[in-house]
This record gives structure tokens, sequence and C-alpha cells, in this order.
């Protein structure tokens, strides 16, 4: 059983930055074979895709964060980081952090995450 726990949420002017934590319950010396990824979902809209640490550290973005946010995983913490940079009001959400085991071709799709945490919010005031 995976548990997984986000913090670092809250509200900041836009421009401003906050880093988003998501550390991981798993078995010893297993987090590194985890795919690690972070989903947002706005009021009345459908989940979406931020961003994806693979468990080989190749990182994905999808295209509206890319060049603000990044996305970085300590194994030996078993944590894994969204700093989040240039904030904008679009970005306003809750935050979920989700894992999945070894390779994900599909990392930018929720469905292909077992395992998710209860969210953070993070509210960006214009």
């Amino acid at each position: 059983q995976v548990q997984l726990v986000e913090s670092g949420g809250g509200l900041v002017q836009a421009g401003g930055s906050l880093r988003l934590s998501c550390a991981a319950s798993v078995r010893t010396n297993s987090f590194s074979t985890y795919t690690m990824g972070w989903f947002r979902q706005a009021p009345g809209k459908d989940r979406e895709f931020v961003a994806a640490v693979s468990w080989r550290n190749t990182a994905y973005y999808t295209d509206s964060v890319k060049g603000r946010f990044t996305i970085s995983r300590e194994n030996a913490e078993n944590t894994v980081y969204l700093q989040m940079n240039s904030l904008k009001p679009e970005d306003t959400a809750v935050y979920y952090c989700a894992a999945e085991r070894f390779k994900l071709d599909t990392y930018n799709r929720g469905d292909s995450y077992n395992y998710w945490g209860q969210g953070t919010q993070v509210t960006v005031s214009s």
C-alpha cells in the first residue's frame, strides 16, 4: 500500500512562487521505482496533468507550465517536489500527487496512476 501526503499549498500573489511536496510511504528502497505525477483540478473543470518525473528521473510537463514549474525527486527522502514560479491566477487549483510503479508511457493520464494524495490547495490572486 502506498500513501501520499502533499504539502506546501497556499495563497500567493500573481508572479510569486510556491513549492509543493509529496511525501510517499512505500516499502523500503522502492520509491525510486515509481513514476510520480502532479495533477490539478480547478473548480468546475476536469483534472489535468501538470508534470511527472519517471523512475529514471525524466521530467515531463504540460505546455502551460513549461519554463515556470520544475518537478524533482529526492529518492533518499521518498519525496517529490513541484517548484512553481511566476504563478498565474489560472494556476489556481487543488494539486494532487500521484504514483505508479515503473515506466508509464501514459504518464499524463490520471487513470494510469493507482495511488493518489488528498490534494493541497493553491490559490493565486491577481
